[in-house]
């Protein structure tokens, strides 16, 4: 069998559109978010979720999107959108009161996680989280050659990704326990992005978590 490296193990990190794409990721997202919300998308890609969660449920979307061919795509997806980068905060939609602020894959990209995360809760009463699992076996087995690898998913070096702060599950659970974040669901996948049943060692055999958080 054709050993992979890490970063080929990895989610692909690029934000909503690629990170709900598995079946059992999507539906649990699905589950999450009630008909009718107000829901804010953080780094929303070409706006495709958000636009099916509106034909599907009735909600109410906004994206957030700092690529401009990204926001293009939005704009013909018929989804409202917002060039702006996250590490500049979200104090532009205080007092908006969302339901719920998605940020798929890309916690791990902003300068500032901790920040982010209690900002996003003053603006929005939940938010879905997804965070690609550094401590995952295949992992932790591929960075066994000294060095960080590369691979066609994800071609850039280390000094070159935009993935600045990756983590595991244990380090965001307990980012959330140190700063009053209240974890009120969470769902573990493997690598093909199908829910694993083994969640007392998470840690170790999933390759991603899925996190619905709220304030304490």
């Amino acid at each position: 069998f054709k050993q992979k490296t890490a970063y080929e193990i990895m989610p692909s990190l690029v934000g909503s559109e690629m990170c709900i794409r598995d079946r059992d990721r999507r539906y649990q997202i699905d589950k999450w978010i009630p008909s009718g919300s107000k829901i804010l998308d953080l780094g929303c890609g070409d706006g495709s979720f958000l636009k099916d969660l509106s034909e599907k449920k009735e909600i109410t979307g906004f994206g957030v999107e700092n690529d401009f061919e990204k926001i293009n795509l939005c704009i013909k997806n018929g989804v409202s959108v917002l060039h702006h980068d996250i590490d500049d905060g979200v104090k532009e939609f205080s007092g908006m009161d969302f339901d719920i602020t998605i940020m798929a894959s890309s916690i791990q990209c902003v300068r500032n996680p901790k920040r982010v995360l209690k900002d996003i809760l003053k603006v929005s009463k939940r938010c879905i989280i997804t965070i690609p699992n550094f401590g995952y076996w295949k992992i932790r087995f591929g960075l066994f050659n000294g060095r960080m690898p590369i691979s066609k998913r994800l071609p850039n070096k280390w000094y070159e990704t935009k993935n600045i702060h990756l983590c595991t599950i244990k380090d965001f659970e307990e980012l959330c326990l140190n700063n009053e974040l209240k974890i009120i669901e969470k769902h573990f996948l493997n690598e093909d992005g199908e829910s694993i049943k083994n969640t007392f060692l998470a840690n170790l055999f999933a390759a991603e978590g899925v996190y619905l958080v709220g304030s304490r």
